[in-house]
């Protein structure tokens, strides 16, 4: 395993277990105040847990929400600065990466938009060849069309170096078709750990007659009762068989994700 977190705790954040695969692509899924950008930054090494123990195999690279940077530095003066700094430097990987999405390489970066600022702190992290990536929110200041090249640029590179990447988000619309892993936490506490794939494998959406339990066996993770109708959310075997008048069909992984949140709220 690449990433292990054994029982931490710190702030808001409340006995977390959980390991990552290499190579793997997480998203750590969660509203505001969840516990996301404490767990990111105690995986980083900048905040020692209260509790706990961490384990991170490799070189890390850690990209905040913020993206701090010196604001008279140009983005090559920031590369420049990331090559002194890391004893392994990917030079080409760093300017291919700006290059890419042309962002003003002579610039300040005090005068560059929050996108751009975003690309270069990008460049910066991937020029030091992570072995586990850590992004807080990454996509907060991209427009839609950028956001899907960006997300479809960093899964090549997670192809390309075999890195584990684990990227935070309160946007769960954002998670289809990327994220072979799921960290759900709400309150500071790990809802959901699990491969995607299973994970949906093992949820469906069973609607009938109203009633207080559905007509199969398994965890119920959220239930809706109206007058003459209820559904169940329900975590259950895959091979579980609903007959009429019931009907049952899967969820998605934005359904997945709110129905562990609403029904922890």
């Amino acid at each position: 395993m690449t990433v292990r977190v054994e029982n931490v705790s710190k702030w808001a954040l409340h006995h977390c277990s959980f390991e990552l695969p290499a190579g793997s692509v997480t998203a750590l899924v969660g509203a505001n105040g969840a516990g996301k950008t404490t767990l990111l930054n105690i995986l980083a090494g900048h905040l020692p847990a209260d509790f706990g123990h961490v384990a991170v195999a490799g070189r890390v690279a850690f990209v905040p929400q913020d993206k701090p940077m010196y604001k008279g530095f140009t983005p090559l003066d920031v590369l420049k600065f990331g090559g002194h700094m890391n004893k392994v430097w990917d030079e080409y990987r760093a300017h291919s990466w700006l290059h890419r999405y042309r962002v003003p390489l002579k610039l300040r970066c005090g005068d560059l938009s929050g996108g751009q600022r975003a690309h270069v702190a990008f460049a910066l992290a991937l020029g030091s060849r992570p072995d586990v990536l850590l992004l807080d929110e990454p996509l907060a200041e991209l427009d839609p069309l950028a956001r899907r090249k960006v997300v479809r640029d960093l899964l090549a590179e997670v192809a390309d170096t075999g890195m584990t990447l684990l990227y935070s988000t309160h946007v769960v619309a954002e998670l289809g078709g990327v994220a072979d892993r799921l960290l759900l936490l709400s309150d500071g506490k790990l809802l959901v750990d699990g491969d995607t794939d299973e994970l949906l494998g093992e949820h469906l959406e069973i609607v009938g007659p109203a009633a207080d339990e559905p007509p199969v066996a398994g965890e119920v993770v959220l239930a809706r009762h109206q007058q003459r109708q209820s559904s169940f959310v329900v975590r259950c075997p895959e091979s579980a068989v609903v007959e009429e008048p019931w009907t049952a069909r899967p969820v998605t992984l934005e359904e997945l994700v709110v129905a562990h949140l609403e029904a922890a709220a």
